[in-house]
């Protein structure tokens, strides 16, 4: 199993109507990919950042389906988030291996 992890920096004037369009459009267009079994959506309390940081975290069951929305559907989902949030959102991505 592997955790897909985005962690996103959003301006604070953004950040309200950001979480709402991640719950209502972004997190259920990712879902509906079948490519992850699960997510997750935390809010960071202690970031160093300004802003408001959120990780969003999608489960897989394996490389080949991460790979899969890497190439398939991620530069499109990732495009629908500059146009929504162009300037107002920083985000990085990590993937991870479950060990225990």
């Amino acid at each position: 199993m592997l955790l897909y992890n985005v962690t996103s920096i959003i301006e604070d004037a953004a950040a309200e109507r950001w979480l709402q369009w991640m719950l209502d459009v972004h997190i259920p267009q990712v879902m509906a990919t079948e490519m992850f079994v699960s997510y997750r959506l935390l809010k960071v309390l202690d970031s160093p950042n300004e802003g408001v940081t959120y990780c969003a975290q999608y489960v897989s069951e394996n490389l080949d389906n991460y790979n899969n929305y890497l190439e398939n559907f991620a530069p499109a989902l990732r495009s629908d988030v500059g146009a929504n949030f162009e300037n107002q959102v920083v985000s990085f991505r990590t993937l991870m291996e479950y060990v225990a």
